[in-house]
């Protein structure tokens, strides 16, 4: 399985908005907000010049495709999808991620956060429609019924996730039945039920150059 390896913290700091790719600690040890938003490197103190229309459409793919834990082939992938479905192209493509098995366990805060959430579905702790599944890409549609497996009900993430599911907010498109940790996609996901930090226009444009 393809990940993104090294420090994530500094993905934030390069992005300037917390991505929450460490769960709980981005709450408490954020170094976003310690180093006053300095972008990561050497030249990090250097003076910033005026980003091009260009670098504001990178910057935005890249907080998108960091966000979700995606791999640039991947994210194109995703996007020559969407670009080929009906409706809105930049709504499609965040449909597409938000719809991700290891978004949706973030989602219904079976996992602190989605590299979490990945690395609990590659390791088999979940089952979609009462099959066990290890493919964090795997699209889910409506009506698909996502579930703790009965043997990893103890293992400290999902017990910590337990916890914390009172202070979670599950999203509309989503069904939480947490005494059984078990949860369901309703619809596709609306475009204020997703991430707000990401502008997708900027991701289409980038695209379409």
């Amino acid at each position: 399985m393809a990940n993104q390896a090294g420090p994530v913290c500094r993905l934030c700091r390069r992005e300037g908005v917390k991505l929450y790719l460490k769960g709980l600690k981005c709450m408490t040890k954020c170094t976003l907000d310690k180093r006053n938003g300095l972008i990561p490197g050497q030249h990090g103190m250097a003076r910033r010049r005026k980003t091009s229309d260009y670098g504001i459409q990178l910057r935005a793919k890249q907080r998108a495709r960091r966000t979700y834990g995606v791999l640039e082939r991947q994210f194109r992938t995703y996007f020559a999808h969407a670009e080929r479905s009906p409706g809105v192209t930049g709504t499609v493509l965040l449909q597409l991620l938000e719809r991700r098995l290891d978004n949706v366990v973030y989602r219904l805060g079976f996992a602190a956060s989605r590299r979490e959430a990945r690395q609990l579905v590659s390791h088999r702790h979940f089952t979609v429609n009462g099959r066990t599944l290890n493919i964090s890409s795997a699209q889910l549609r409506a009506g698909d019924v996502v579930e703790v497996r009965e043997g990893s009900r103890k293992i400290l993430p999902v017990k910590l996730a337990q916890d914390l599911l009172q202070n979670r907010a599950v999203p509309d498109w989503l069904t939480l039945d947490a005494a059984n940790l078990k949860g369901a996609v309703v619809r596709f996901p609306d475009r204020q039920e997703m991430e707000q930090v990401i502008d997708e226009q900027l991701i289409v444009e980038y695209y379409s150059r």
